[in-house]
């Protein structure tokens, strides 16, 4: 089944149009890379699926952007299609708060108050993001006391914390060292097993090394969308494989 499936997509911003028909569907429990140079709308994209881009003044889109089977851009409710939606971005950002009110902020927004159920929730989403046995005993201490790779994975908690079906990143690792980065990654392998998960890289190698589909995407297009071990070993386009192999980008 798809999580997502996206039909005849434009986005304009003011009179740039940064989304050209993009059609694309996208698998549930499996790693969707989004690739291409800076500036060809992986991110706008991205942005798209959890209407962040609502918050941006002037931006039109059209065309059909469904999940699950339910409009986007129908009537549904933009705090629930959030929580269903998790976001994680390329900086790290906890809340100036400790790193057990980080995690619990989002279940007490939608309601959850009862202080055993707040535990739970802080320690299974600490646990899923790999970094409980880092933060249990640090619980009431600051997050932004955290090292960097830390403060990204807890920022995978968070988001996690309000059981999302879909997790987006946006190059959630470029601000990191290859340790950090080489942990983030192998939390996403394990995370695929329970969510559907797309991430906007930079890195080629990272798309190869974790993602079971990949889309190519250049000046608002995009060129190409197959399994990502297809698409690296034998590119279907001259410019997908122009870029794979550093002629541009």
């Amino acid at each position: 089944m798809n999580c997502f499936d996206i039909k005849n997509l434009d986005l304009f911003y003011g009179d740039f149009q940064a989304l050209k028909s993009i059609d694309l569907n996208i698998r549930e429990k499996e790693i969707t890379a989004f690739i291409g140079p800076s500036g060809c709308g992986k991110s706008t994209l991205i942005k798209t699926l959890n209407r962040m881009n609502d918050m941006i003044e002037g931006c039109t889109i059209t065309g059909d952007v469904r999940l699950f089977g339910e409009d986007v851009y129908g009537n549904m409710d933009v705090n629930l299609l959030r929580k269903r939606v998790g976001m994680v971005f390329q900086k790290p950002n906890p809340f100036p708060m400790s790193i057990y009110d980080n995690i619990a902020y989002g279940p007490r927004t939608h309601g959850i108050k009862k202080r055993y159920e707040l535990d739970e929730i802080v320690e299974a989403s600490l646990r899923d993001a790999a970094i409980w046995d880092e933060a249990k005993d640090r619980l009431k201490k600051p997050a932004l006391g955290l090292s960097g790779g830390q403060q990204q994975r807890l920022c995978v908690a968070r988001a996690l914390a309000v059981s999302p079906e879909v997790l987006l990143l946006d190059e959630p690792t470029s601000a990191l060292d290859p340790i950090s980065t080489g942990k983030i990654e192998e939390l996403l392998l394990t995370l695929r097993e329970k969510y559907s998960i797309v991430i906007v890289t930079h890195n080629m190698q990272q798309a190869a090394r974790i993602s079971d589909m990949c889309a190519f995407f250049l000046l608002g297009e995009m060129i190409e969308f197959s399994d990502t071990d297809g698409m690296f070993a034998m590119p279907k386009n001259k410019k997908t494989e122009d870029y794979i192999t550093g002629r541009f980008g």
